[in-house]
Protein backbone atom coordinates (compact mmCIF):
# COMPACT_ATOMS: atom_id res chain seq x y z
CA UNK A 1 0.00 0.00 0.00
CA UNK A 2 1.89 3.43 -1.23
CA UNK A 3 2.53 5.57 1.66
CA UNK A 4 0.75 3.54 4.64
CA UNK A 5 1.08 4.76 8.06
CA UNK A 6 0.51 2.64 11.09
CA UNK A 7 -1.48 5.36 13.18
CA UNK A 8 -1.15 2.97 16.20
CA UNK A 9 2.60 2.56 15.90
CA UNK A 10 2.51 6.04 15.75
CA UNK A 11 0.84 6.80 19.05
CA UNK A 12 2.49 3.51 20.13
CA UNK A 13 -0.62 2.17 21.06
CA UNK A 14 -2.24 -1.41 20.69
CA UNK A 15 -5.12 -1.74 17.94
CA UNK A 16 -7.60 -2.57 20.78
CA UNK A 17 -6.71 0.60 23.04
CA UNK A 18 -9.57 2.28 24.57
CA UNK A 19 -10.70 5.47 23.02
CA UNK A 20 -9.22 7.32 26.74
CA UNK A 21 -6.07 5.29 26.19
CA UNK A 22 -4.88 6.98 23.03
CA UNK A 23 -7.02 10.43 23.96
CA UNK A 24 -4.41 9.85 27.22
CA UNK A 25 -1.28 8.72 24.90
CA UNK A 26 -1.96 11.74 21.84
CA UNK A 27 -2.19 14.38 24.94
CA UNK A 28 1.59 12.99 26.66
CA UNK A 29 2.90 13.26 23.13
CA UNK A 30 1.10 16.73 22.00
CA UNK A 31 2.84 18.58 24.77
CA UNK A 32 6.53 16.44 24.34
CA UNK A 33 6.32 17.19 20.33
CA UNK A 34 4.80 20.76 20.26
CA UNK A 35 6.44 23.02 17.96
CA UNK A 36 6.12 25.57 21.12
CA UNK A 37 8.62 23.51 23.00
CA UNK A 38 10.61 22.55 20.38
CA UNK A 39 11.34 25.67 18.35
CA UNK A 40 13.36 24.98 15.09
CA UNK A 41 12.96 21.11 15.68
CA UNK A 42 11.81 19.86 12.26
CA UNK A 43 12.11 16.43 13.39
CA UNK A 44 9.53 17.17 16.06
CA UNK A 45 7.11 19.48 13.71
CA UNK A 46 6.34 16.48 11.49
CA UNK A 47 6.26 14.13 14.55
CA UNK A 48 3.59 16.34 16.09
CA UNK A 49 1.74 16.00 13.01
CA UNK A 50 1.96 12.57 12.39
CA UNK A 51 0.55 11.97 15.93
CA UNK A 52 -2.31 14.88 15.05
CA UNK A 53 -3.09 13.06 12.45
CA UNK A 54 -3.30 9.53 13.95
CA UNK A 55 -5.22 11.16 17.11
CA UNK A 56 -7.78 12.43 14.45
CA UNK A 57 -8.23 9.05 13.10
CA UNK A 58 -7.97 6.92 15.84
CA UNK A 59 -9.91 9.04 18.16
CA UNK A 60 -13.13 9.24 15.89
CA UNK A 61 -15.03 5.63 16.13
CA UNK A 62 -16.40 5.94 12.69
CA UNK A 63 -12.98 7.28 11.13
CA UNK A 64 -10.94 4.50 12.90
CA UNK A 65 -13.66 1.70 11.86
CA UNK A 66 -12.94 3.00 8.08
CA UNK A 67 -9.00 3.01 8.89
CA UNK A 68 -8.87 -0.69 9.87
CA UNK A 69 -11.66 -1.99 7.21
CA UNK A 70 -8.83 -0.08 4.83
CA UNK A 71 -5.65 -0.79 6.50
CA UNK A 72 -6.35 -4.65 7.47
CA UNK A 73 -5.08 -6.04 4.00
CA UNK A 74 -2.32 -3.98 3.37
CA UNK A 75 0.81 -6.23 4.50
CA UNK A 76 -1.12 -9.11 2.31
CA UNK A 77 0.81 -10.60 -0.85
CA UNK A 78 -1.20 -9.56 -4.32
CA UNK A 79 -2.55 -6.30 -2.24
CA UNK A 80 -4.25 -4.39 -5.49
CA UNK A 81 -5.53 -0.82 -5.61
CA UNK A 82 -7.03 -0.73 -8.74
CA UNK A 83 -9.90 1.54 -9.37
CA UNK A 84 -12.79 -0.57 -10.55
CA UNK A 85 -15.45 0.92 -8.79
CA UNK A 86 -17.20 3.64 -7.11
CA UNK A 87 -18.14 1.70 -4.51
CA UNK A 88 -15.29 0.51 -2.06
CA UNK A 89 -15.04 -3.28 -0.94
CA UNK A 90 -13.38 -6.51 -0.35
CA UNK A 91 -13.72 -9.43 -3.10
CA UNK A 92 -14.23 -12.57 -1.58
CA UNK A 93 -11.75 -15.48 -3.01
CA UNK A 94 -11.63 -19.14 -2.85
CA UNK A 95 -9.67 -21.95 -4.02
CA UNK A 96 -9.74 -22.89 -7.97
CA UNK A 97 -7.79 -25.65 -9.79
CA UNK A 98 -5.92 -25.32 -12.81
CA UNK A 99 -3.61 -27.77 -13.96
CA UNK A 100 -5.34 -30.70 -11.73
CA UNK A 101 -3.63 -28.21 -8.63
CA UNK A 102 -5.73 -26.93 -6.44
CA UNK A 103 -4.46 -23.23 -5.66
CA UNK A 104 -5.86 -20.30 -2.92
CA UNK A 105 -6.31 -17.22 -4.75
CA UNK A 106 -4.60 -14.18 -2.87
CA UNK A 107 -7.57 -11.60 -1.83
CA UNK A 108 -7.58 -8.80 -3.91
CA UNK A 109 -9.26 -5.42 -2.46
CA UNK A 110 -10.73 -3.03 -3.94
CA UNK A 111 -11.19 0.68 -2.85
CA UNK A 112 -12.94 2.42 -5.43
CA UNK A 113 -11.92 5.42 -6.49
CA UNK A 114 -8.49 5.88 -3.86
CA UNK A 115 -5.63 5.38 -5.76
CA UNK A 116 -3.53 5.01 -2.89
CA UNK A 117 -3.57 5.56 1.09
CA UNK A 118 -3.31 9.21 0.69
CA UNK A 119 -6.08 9.55 -1.22
CA UNK A 120 -8.22 7.87 0.74
CA UNK A 121 -6.75 9.63 4.10
CA UNK A 122 -7.57 12.73 2.16
CA UNK A 123 -11.14 11.56 1.88
CA UNK A 124 -11.81 10.30 5.26
CA UNK A 125 -10.28 13.51 7.13
CA UNK A 126 -11.45 16.40 4.55
CA UNK A 127 -7.95 17.43 3.39
CA UNK A 128 -7.34 19.05 0.24
CA UNK A 129 -4.07 18.17 -1.83
CA UNK A 130 -3.11 20.55 -4.50
CA UNK A 131 -1.52 19.51 -7.49
CA UNK A 132 0.94 21.63 -9.74
CA UNK A 133 2.79 20.82 -13.10
CA UNK A 134 4.85 23.05 -15.03
CA UNK A 135 4.67 22.93 -18.50
CA UNK A 136 7.24 25.41 -20.49
CA UNK A 137 8.13 27.10 -16.91
CA UNK A 138 4.66 27.79 -16.52
CA UNK A 139 2.99 26.39 -13.04
CA UNK A 140 -0.70 25.51 -13.80
CA UNK A 141 -2.76 23.59 -11.35
CA UNK A 142 -4.27 20.24 -12.43
CA UNK A 143 -6.30 17.50 -11.30
CA UNK A 144 -4.65 14.56 -12.95
CA UNK A 145 -3.45 11.81 -10.96
CA UNK A 146 0.31 12.18 -9.78
CA UNK A 147 1.17 8.42 -10.12
CA UNK A 148 0.41 8.81 -13.60
CA UNK A 149 3.11 10.53 -15.48
CA UNK A 150 6.36 10.07 -14.80
CA UNK A 151 7.28 14.24 -16.09
CA UNK A 152 5.19 15.81 -14.05
CA UNK A 153 6.45 17.85 -10.48
CA UNK A 154 3.95 17.24 -7.95
CA UNK A 155 3.65 19.64 -5.27
CA UNK A 156 1.55 18.24 -2.57
CA UNK A 157 0.21 20.81 0.25
CA UNK A 158 -1.71 18.69 3.01
CA UNK A 159 -2.86 21.15 5.80
CA UNK A 160 -5.65 19.14 7.32
CA UNK A 161 -9.07 20.86 6.63
CA UNK A 162 -12.17 19.58 8.63
CA UNK A 163 -15.66 21.08 8.86
CA UNK A 164 -16.76 23.49 10.91
CA UNK A 165 -17.18 22.31 14.18
CA UNK A 166 -17.60 23.71 17.52
CA UNK A 167 -15.35 22.52 20.58
CA UNK A 168 -15.27 22.52 23.78
CA UNK A 169 -12.75 23.25 26.46
CA UNK A 170 -12.21 23.56 30.63
CA UNK A 171 -11.02 25.99 32.43
CA UNK A 172 -9.63 26.40 35.58
CA UNK A 173 -8.85 29.81 37.63
CA UNK A 174 -7.79 31.31 40.74
CA UNK A 175 -10.83 33.18 42.59
CA UNK A 176 -8.80 36.84 41.87
CA UNK A 177 -8.23 35.83 37.80
CA UNK A 178 -11.62 34.90 37.38
CA UNK A 179 -12.95 38.44 39.23
CA UNK A 180 -10.97 40.24 37.02
CA UNK A 181 -10.64 38.33 33.84
CA UNK A 182 -8.41 39.51 31.22
CA UNK A 183 -5.47 37.51 28.76
CA UNK A 184 -5.31 34.23 29.40
CA UNK A 185 -3.12 31.25 27.80
CA UNK A 186 -5.34 28.20 27.41
CA UNK A 187 -3.75 24.84 25.24
CA UNK A 188 -5.98 22.65 23.59
CA UNK A 189 -6.36 19.12 22.49
CA UNK A 190 -5.74 19.41 19.58
CA UNK A 191 -2.15 21.16 19.86
CA UNK A 192 -3.04 24.64 19.66
CA UNK A 193 -2.01 27.37 21.82
CA UNK A 194 -4.66 30.53 22.17
CA UNK A 195 -4.13 33.56 24.43
CA UNK A 196 -7.96 35.07 24.92
CA UNK A 197 -9.41 37.89 26.73
CA UNK A 198 -11.73 36.76 29.17
CA UNK A 199 -14.15 38.71 30.77
CA UNK A 200 -14.28 39.74 34.25
CA UNK A 201 -16.41 38.16 36.66
CA UNK A 202 -16.49 34.24 35.80
CA UNK A 203 -17.98 31.88 38.11
CA UNK A 204 -17.83 27.94 38.16
CA UNK A 205 -20.12 26.40 36.00
CA UNK A 206 -20.34 29.35 33.27
CA UNK A 207 -19.16 28.54 29.82
CA UNK A 208 -18.12 31.40 27.46
CA UNK A 209 -18.48 31.26 23.70
CA UNK A 210 -15.61 32.29 21.72
CA UNK A 211 -16.50 32.94 17.96
CA UNK A 212 -14.50 31.52 15.46
CA UNK A 213 -12.05 29.76 17.82
CA UNK A 214 -12.89 26.06 17.11
CA UNK A 215 -12.39 23.82 14.21
CA UNK A 216 -12.63 25.24 10.57
CA UNK A 217 -14.56 28.78 11.93
CA UNK A 218 -16.24 27.05 14.67
CA UNK A 219 -16.75 28.54 17.68
CA UNK A 220 -14.93 27.72 21.34
CA UNK A 221 -16.88 26.91 24.41
CA UNK A 222 -14.94 27.00 27.46
CA UNK A 223 -15.98 25.61 30.64
CA UNK A 224 -15.47 27.75 33.62
CA UNK A 225 -13.90 26.24 36.95
CA UNK A 226 -13.16 28.78 39.84
CA UNK A 227 -10.82 27.29 42.54
CA UNK A 228 -11.43 27.40 45.76
CA UNK A 229 -9.86 30.16 47.47
CA UNK A 230 -7.72 30.04 51.03
CA UNK A 231 -9.09 33.15 52.92
CA UNK A 232 -12.60 33.95 50.66
CA UNK A 233 -15.44 31.80 50.20
CA UNK A 234 -18.19 32.15 48.07
CA UNK A 235 -21.84 31.85 48.71
CA UNK A 236 -23.41 33.48 45.61
CA UNK A 237 -22.51 36.42 44.87
CA UNK A 238 -21.49 37.00 48.43
CA UNK A 239 -17.73 36.45 49.69
CA UNK A 240 -17.32 35.37 53.24
CA UNK A 241 -14.23 35.82 54.96
CA UNK A 242 -12.92 35.46 58.67
CA UNK A 243 -11.01 37.99 59.87
CA UNK A 244 -8.38 37.71 63.66
CA UNK A 245 -9.02 40.22 65.95
CA UNK A 246 -7.01 40.72 69.21
CA UNK A 247 -8.59 41.14 72.18
CA UNK A 248 -7.96 44.79 73.04
CA UNK A 249 -9.05 45.54 69.64
CA UNK A 250 -12.61 43.62 70.28
CA UNK A 251 -13.07 44.94 73.60
CA UNK A 252 -11.96 48.61 72.69
CA UNK A 253 -13.42 48.80 68.84
CA UNK A 254 -11.65 51.40 66.35
CA UNK A 255 -10.65 50.84 62.52
CA UNK A 256 -9.14 47.75 61.17
CA UNK A 257 -7.84 46.61 57.78
CA UNK A 258 -9.57 43.81 56.14
CA UNK A 259 -8.84 42.40 52.81
CA UNK A 260 -11.01 42.46 49.54
CA UNK A 261 -11.06 41.32 45.79
CA UNK A 262 -10.26 45.33 45.17
CA UNK A 263 -7.28 45.65 47.79
CA UNK A 264 -7.59 46.83 51.41
CA UNK A 265 -9.88 48.29 53.17
CA UNK A 266 -10.47 49.91 56.54
CA UNK A 267 -13.96 48.79 57.93
CA UNK A 268 -15.05 50.01 62.00
CA UNK A 269 -15.10 47.96 64.45
CA UNK A 270 -17.58 48.57 67.39
CA UNK A 271 -16.50 48.26 70.71
CA UNK A 272 -17.28 44.66 72.69
CA UNK A 273 -17.46 42.95 69.44
CA UNK A 274 -17.36 38.92 69.86
CA UNK A 275 -16.21 35.86 68.04
CA UNK A 276 -18.31 34.87 65.05
CA UNK A 277 -20.41 38.71 64.37
CA UNK A 278 -20.36 39.16 61.19
CA UNK A 279 -19.75 43.12 59.75
CA UNK A 280 -21.08 43.82 56.37
CA UNK A 281 -19.35 45.60 53.45
CA UNK A 282 -21.73 46.57 51.07
CA UNK A 283 -20.85 45.70 47.17
CA UNK A 284 -17.88 44.03 47.76
CA UNK A 285 -18.89 40.75 46.89
CA UNK A 286 -18.85 39.04 43.49
CA UNK A 287 -20.77 39.67 40.55
CA UNK A 288 -23.41 37.80 39.64
CA UNK A 289 -25.06 36.90 35.95
CA UNK A 290 -25.79 40.66 35.58
CA UNK A 291 -23.05 42.17 36.85
CA UNK A 292 -24.11 43.60 40.32
CA UNK A 293 -22.24 42.83 43.11
CA UNK A 294 -22.96 41.09 46.64
CA UNK A 295 -21.13 42.02 49.73
CA UNK A 296 -18.50 40.81 51.66
CA UNK A 297 -19.49 39.13 55.23
CA UNK A 298 -16.71 39.81 57.79
CA UNK A 299 -16.89 37.19 60.59
CA UNK A 300 -14.42 38.47 63.26
CA UNK A 301 -12.90 35.74 65.13
CA UNK A 302 -10.89 36.96 68.51
CA UNK A 303 -7.18 35.92 69.13
CA UNK A 304 -5.85 35.78 71.84
CA UNK A 305 -1.68 35.83 71.83
CA UNK A 306 0.41 33.02 72.25
CA UNK A 307 3.40 34.67 73.15
CA UNK A 308 3.83 37.92 74.89
CA UNK A 309 6.58 40.55 76.13
CA UNK A 310 7.68 40.73 79.49
CA UNK A 311 5.95 43.88 79.67
CA UNK A 312 2.38 42.75 77.85
CA UNK A 313 2.41 40.15 80.50
CA UNK A 314 2.44 42.78 83.61
CA UNK A 315 -0.44 44.84 81.40
CA UNK A 316 -2.55 41.84 81.85
CA UNK A 317 -1.83 40.48 84.91
CA UNK A 318 -2.87 44.03 86.23
CA UNK A 319 -5.87 44.14 83.90
CA UNK A 320 -7.03 40.82 85.37
CA UNK A 321 -6.27 42.47 88.96
CA UNK A 322 -8.65 45.02 88.22
CA UNK A 323 -11.52 43.90 85.43
CA UNK A 324 -15.10 43.29 86.57
CA UNK A 325 -16.15 41.57 83.39
CA UNK A 326 -16.75 37.71 83.90
CA UNK A 327 -17.46 35.81 80.84
CA UNK A 328 -19.12 33.02 83.21
CA UNK A 329 -20.93 34.56 85.38
CA UNK A 330 -24.65 34.00 83.14
CA UNK A 331 -23.75 29.94 82.37
CA UNK A 332 -27.22 28.52 82.36
CA UNK A 333 -26.14 25.81 84.97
Amino acid sequence: MQNFRNYYQILGVSRNASTDEIKKVYRRLARQYHPDLNPGDKEAEEKFKDIGEAYHILSDPEKRSQYDEYSKFWKQKGFSSAKKSPVSGFKTWGSRVANGRTQTQTPEVDFGEYADFNSFIDQLIGRRREVRTVTNDTPRVTSSDPYKSPNTRVIHRVPVRENRRDIEARLTLPLEKAYTGGAERIRLEDGRSLEVNMPPGMFTGQRIRLKNLGIQGGDLYLKITVKPHDFFRLEESNIICEVPVTPSEATLGGEIEVPTLDGWVKIKLPAGVVSGQCLRLANKGYPNENGDRGDQLVEIQIVAPKQITTQERELYEKLREIETFNPREDLPV
